[in-house]
């Protein structure tokens, strides 16, 4: 089945789950109780923008009450007027579409905008004053990492300084804000025909609150500055999510989901609106934290006998690759689209074995009990209850737990294989593949 026609689907049959039948009864519960995504949808068009997190959630409930019961739960994409607009109209190209690129310095970010460069769009790179892992990269590095492309500093929480993102560019010799372009595109660049704004924005640590402010609130204020921005025109949004949704239990997976119901209720509120929701697996670099341990000689570390956790990964490549292709194709229109690497999902056992292998090394493991992590998690959850800081360390412990016990797993796309990327780390280390803020995941 081709990825576009099961984008039709919000996720898939979820992994089986072995629970306790006090577990069962309250996912039971949970899913009869459960408000479905058109009364999220109903309440961001009442309001006119886009609420703040309600006490019981709305499209994350409807997407845990579908992995409770098992069941596909089916996304019908909105009536729209205006499917042959904008960057969808006969006469778009990539030479008059307009890309903006928000967390254009993260890890995806950085391919995301290279690209759409590549297929010759006029594109806008939106980055912090001070980016990249430790906010090590200056300004005018990041300037030097995108030949070809326009660059504007500023801060995505605040709308005034997103909405620089869409202006003209400065003519020749002049500086406009903190906006950087090279000065014949200025000058012969055509009027932009169509607006694709990619948002690869994500909480860099997965606590609670830094969740709700970027996943949600910064992508939100994102949409509503550039559907202002483009106004009478339209604007397609595509939208870097996470696979993991399909089961939210945590506060980044919950953010994600209401910014998906944003979307949907614009779309549907808004004919010359349309989106694309990209859910990947997992990224390479994400399976890479033991190379360096196994190649001094140690054991791999995995949880319980290494069958949890299965996922084909996918490299930044060819995710950057299906995001550009989900900014034109009528077939990723308006619809969710889950997305994996090729080839079969492998376990931490297999993943383990296949490094042995190519580092020629005996292999070693190391076990440990998923009882540790509830352990450890349930004495911060104590602790939490009398210092309230602590909430976020509770987090980060049910974020290990989850990426270690859950499968992630989607339609194969791409060439790039987790086998090749495991010998070039081997042979060339880590540079560039640095997990920073985001090693939690």
């Amino acid at each position: 089945m081709a990825v576009g026609r099961q984008a039709a689907y919000v996720g898939g049959a979820p992994p089986p789950v072995h629970r306790s039948p006090t577990a069962r009864l309250r996912g039971a519960v949970r899913a009869t109780t459960a408000l479905r995504p058109a009364a999220a949808a109903a309440a961001l068009r009442r309001r006119g923008r886009c609420p703040p997190l309600p006490p019981a959630s709305t499209a994350a409930a409807a997407a845990a009450a579908a992995a409770a019961t098992g069941r596909r739960h089916r996304v019908g994409p909105p009536t729209m007027d205006a499917a042959g607009a904008g960057v969808y109209a006969p006469d778009a190209s990539p030479a008059t579409t307009r890309v903006v690129v928000f967390g254009a310095t993260g890890y995806i970010g950085r391919y995301v905008v290279r690209e759409f460069v590549r297929r010759g769009y006029a594109v806008t790179a939106f980055a912090r004053p001070r980016s990249g892992v430790g906010g090590k990269k200056s300004e005018a590095d990041v300037i030097a990492d995108f030949p070809g492309a326009r660059v504007v500093f500023g801060d995505v929480t605040d709308r005034g300084s997103v909405a620089t993102a869409f202006a003209p560019p400065p003519p020749p010799g002049d500086v406009v804000g903190d906006a950087n372009t090279d000065a014949a595109d200025a000058t012969t660049a055509p009027p932009p025909t169509a607006t694709v704004v990619v948002s690869c924005l994500a909480s860099r640590t997965g606590g609670i609150a830094d969740s709700v402010a970027i996943d949600y609130e910064a992508t939100a204020g994102v949409m509503e500055v550039a559907r202002e921005a483009t106004a009478p025109g339209g604007v397609h949004f595509v939208l870097l999510s996470a696979v993991c949704v399909q089961k939210p239990l945590l506060a980044f997976q919950h953010a994600k989901l209401r910014m998906e119901a944003a979307l949907t209720a614009a779309a549907e509120a808004d004919p010359t609106f349309s989106y694309a929701i990209v859910r990947p697996t997992a990224f390479f670099k994400s399976l890479a934290g033991q190379v360096a341990r196994l190649q001094a000689g140690k054991s791999y570390i995995m949880f319980g006998d290494g069958d949890l956790s299965k996922c084909n990964a996918l490299s930044e490549a060819d995710l950057a690759r299906f995001i550009a292709d989900a900014a034109a194709e009528p077939a990723k229109r308006n619809a969710v689209l889950p997305v994996g690497g090729p080839g079969a999902p492998v376990t931490p056992a297999q993943q383990a074995e296949m490094l042995f292998g190519i580092l020629g090394k005996e292999p070693k493991y190391t076990r440990v009990p998923i009882g540790v992590m509830d352990g450890l998690i349930g004495v911060l959850g104590a602790v939490a209850t009398v210092v309230p800081p602590m909430r976020d360390g509770v987090e980060f412990g049910k974020i290990g737990r989850y990426y270690a016990t859950e499968d992630m797993v989607a339609e194969p796309y791409g060439e790039d294989t987790l086998e090749q990327f495991f010998r070039d780390v081997a042979e060339k280390g880590l540079e560039g593949q640095e997990l920073g803020d985001a090693a939690v995941f």
